[in-house]
């Protein structure tokens, strides 16, 4: 197995209204998901559906959904630490 990594720079971030998530972003067809938390801190989750991501847009708690729907379920790796 390995991985491909895109640059964070390729991947086109939403800014959302969340007392968690600051940005979000999505790579097709590499299915990862860009967050940027509002500490600063960005981080990618991988294999994650498209479908995952346009619900967590349509939430109603942008940061509730993050922690119950895609922080623990998906690998994930932090790329910018601040």
């Amino acid at each position: 197995m390995f991985l491909v990594f895109v640059a964070t720079d390729s991947v086109q971030r939403k800014t959302v209204k969340s007392s968690v998530v600051a940005a979000v972003g999505y790579a097709e067809p590499d299915g990862i998901l860009e967050l940027e938390l509002n500490t600063g801190r960005v981080y990618w989750y991988f294999d994650v559906p498209r479908r995952e991501y346009d619900a967590l847009l349509r939430a109603s708690s942008i940061g509730n959904y993050f922690n119950t729907r895609i922080r623990n379920r998906y690998r994930s790796r932090e790329v910018r630490a601040r």
